[in-house]
């Protein structure tokens, strides 16, 4: 099975608001994945979306046979970690100052060629049972 994966670093949103997105497309095909990450209205959503390309992308570049059909293709796995957070001051009543944490994440998306497997013919008991009545 060929796979690809993606990664965008340090990306200026909450790891939280990234989760959303990426948990609305974890296991879909890469089709119908675009077209959740295109129609979206989130902000996250347009990085995401360009992560996805880029792993599709990558794993076209890495196919040797030829062309892959996107249609084919899913997303095996997509999570999100958190990056590190830039701690700024807010200033706050009496002279004091509050923390504010600007919190930032990694993107990791990986996609794979989905194996169709061959059906198999199974032999039911109802066969077995009207070969035995025809033999008596």
């Amino acid at each position: 099975m060929l796979e690809a994966r993606s990664i965008n670093r340090y990306i200026g949103s909450s790891p939280r608001k990234m989760r959303l997105i990426i948990d609305l497309i974890r296991g879909k095909a890469v089709p119908e994945a675009l077209n959740i990450l295109h129609f979206s209205t989130k902000h996250p959503s347009r990085i995401a979306e360009k992560v996805l390309r880029s792993a599709v992308s990558n794993l076209q570049n890495k196919d040797e046979a030829g062309r892959t059909e996107i249609d084919s293709l899913f997303v095996k796995e997509a999570f999100v970690n958190g990056g590190p957070s830039m701690k700024r001051m807010l200033p706050a009543p009496m002279g004091r100052a509050y923390q504010i944490l600007k919190r930032s994440n990694h993107l990791t998306i990986i996609v794979a060629q989905r194996v169709e497997k061959k059906k198999q013919v199974v032999k039911s008991k109802e066969n077995k049972s009207v070969k035995k009545s025809k033999e008596e």
